[in-house]
């Protein structure tokens, strides 16, 4: 059983607004994000701290526990407010965000070895378009907020990780886009561009 929890938080600087809620294709893109993931979740919740801006996705909705944390703040958040086990923890910016790849993390947590799946790309590690053991990793993020870390994965070596590869992204995702996220108005409209295509 897994939780996707989508991250509504942050200030939106490059954007001006909140992108979560612009239109991206006719609809807001939190709720093109949540439609993506459907298929793999057995509950959405949505963290944000202006819950009432986002009542019309009419699923539950939860503002940081603790505040002013950052980052792994939001990430604590989503973790304790998640039903399940398994939690894929999304940001709200991926207008391509990936299902195949959520539902692979997901079996790959079927071995109780690990405790976190991981994207790595060229890039860096995707830590928003993740998935999460619950009963593991929300200590360690709880140990790492109390000594004042604020960075996502500053507690991630603490736990076991299994990283995927850009091979194995790259056959899961083959047109690359999972993990693009939406900063500035000219990143809407490239998306919005290969959407329609696409």
């Amino acid at each position: 059983m897994l939780s996707v929890v989508i991250q509504a938080g942050g200030n939106s600087k490059r954007m001006g607004q909140d992108k979560a809620l612009l239109p991206f294709l006719g609809e807001p893109l939190i709720h093109r994000v949540m439609k993506r993931l459907e298929p793999v979740a057995d509950e959405i919740l949505v963290t944000t701290n202006q819950p009432e801006m986002y009542r019309f996705l009419d699923v539950p909705l939860f503002s940081d526990i603790r505040p002013n944390c950052g980052a792994l703040g939001g990430l604590f958040t989503a973790l304790s407010s998640a039903m399940y086990l398994l939690v894929g923890v999304i940001a709200c910016d991926m207008p391509f965000a990936s299902a195949t790849i959520i539902e692979h993390a997901c079996n790959l947590l079927g071995s109780p070895e690990f405790d976190v799946v991981l994207p790595s790309t060229i890039q860096g590690l995707e830590p928003l378009h993740a998935v999460y053991r619950k009963k593991t990793c929300l200590p360690e993020i709880e140990l790492a907020l109390e000594a004042g870390e604020r960075k996502v994965i500053s507690w991630i070596d603490r736990v076991q990780v299994r990283l995927l590869s850009t091979e194995e992204i790259t056959e899961l995702d083959p047109s690359g886009t999972a993990f693009w996220n939406l900063n500035t108005p000219d990143d809407f409209t490239r998306a919005e561009s290969f959407a329609r295509i696409s």
